[in-house]
């Protein structure tokens, strides 16, 4: 492999329709391309011999790869790039795409958890991959908040804001927590919370525990301070991730390395692992992005590609993303106008609530 990082414009036309021709192949049917198959309707009269020439030489130049004795080849992780920034044709959206998302997204008047869920099943229904939905945080102001005990090791806290919504989340409280030191770890905190998001919440209970600590006991002064950071993190990234269409990335005809693979993607998907990076890679540019295998920082274990957009509130301000995942040779073309409207639809519709 050549030490410099090949170009596309530095491809003679032939090399050019050659790779293009086999990555698309690829793309469309998940299996390696060969030369006879090209030869069929190339845009010029050449031998198979030609052909397989131009394919030893772009895998020379670590584009493309044969992935066993087969003749045909497939593209590799720098040849998808390639592909992906030079070649690819991103069509407009099909109208019958379009319809089956706005369909969705008819009626303001649902939570936006709701909303938000719909808009996973409807992404993963037209692209035939796994969608993910990180839905914004809530910032609305506290107006309640209770505690129950699930079991020694487990607790429910209810929150209730100002807006009308209500979030339930699980925790593990500081150890030796009582029913007595709950309600008064309630009652502190209803005290101090009204009018305050969750975010400037944590400010608020650090001050108010060192200016009333002659108000509340150890044991409930525990539950407010070292239980806050326990359950404000369960409303973070991973409890805010819809994740829909898993079942379309099991295909007909995979091979047992696929499959290995698929599985893989599955287990990230089931412990959401490192999702809190999902909206940080959608927040490093406007606009559609995709991350091919190993530059899939979320998912690079399992060969998988993701096709990822922020949307934006009223202020312009990104708070949430929705993208979807699939193996490598995911239709990139179709799916990024797709990732593209749906973004903007969703912004558009949380925009309007405000």
């Amino acid at each position: 492999m050549p030490d410099v990082s090949p170009n596309i414009d530095d491809m003679n036309t032939r090399s050019r329709e050659v790779f293009r021709r086999v990555v698309e192949g690829y793309l469309e049917s998940g299996s390696p391309v060969g030369s006879r198959t090209l030869t069929r309707d190339f845009s010029e009269k050449v031998s198979a011999a030609t052909i397989r020439n131009v394919m030893q030489d772009l895998e020379f130049l670590g584009l493309l790869g044969s992935p066993h004795t087969s003749a045909g080849r497939i593209p590799t992780q720098l040849g998808l790039r390639m592909f992906v920034d030079g070649l690819l044709e991103v069509g407009d959206l099909d109208g019958a795409d379009r319809q089956k998302i706005d369909r969705t997204l008819t009626s303001n008047d649902q939570d936006v958890t709701s909303m938000l869920d719909q808009v996973g099943q409807a992404l993963s229904g037209v692209t035939h991959g796994a969608s993910l939905v990180l839905t914004p945080k809530h910032e609305a102001a506290i107006k309640h908040i209770e505690f129950v005990s699930l079991s020694l090791e487990r607790a429910l806290v209810v929150l209730v804001f100002a807006d009308g919504h209500v979030e339930n989340r699980v925790f593990t409280p500081p150890p030796g927590q009582t029913p007595s030191s709950m309600r008064e770890a309630a009652n502190f905190l209803n005290a101090i919370a009204a009018g305050h998001t969750l975010s400037e919440l944590g400010a608020v209970i650090s001050r108010e525990i060192v200016a009333r600590r002659q108000e509340i006991d150890v044991l409930a002064a525990e539950l407010v301070k070292d239980g806050f950071a326990l359950w404000e993190n369960e409303g973070k990234a991973t409890e805010r991730l819809i994740v829909r269409g898993r079942g379309n990335l099991l295909g007909d005809n995979e091979n047992e390395a696929d499959l290995a693979r698929i599985r893989t993607l599955f287990d990230d998907l089931e412990r959401k692992r490192d999702i809190a990076q999902f909206r940080d890679l959608a927040e490093e540019g406007e606009g559609v992005r995709i991350f091919i295998g190993s530059e899939n920082k979320l998912f690079s274990l399992s060969g998988s590609s993701l096709v990822v957009s922020p949307y934006m509130n009223a202020d312009r301000k990104i708070i949430g993303a929705v993208g979807v995942i699939g193996p490598t040779r995911l239709n990139y073309g179709r799916i990024v106008p797709i990732v593209n409207y749906t973004a903007k639809r969703v912004g558009k519709m949380i925009a309007d609530r405000s």
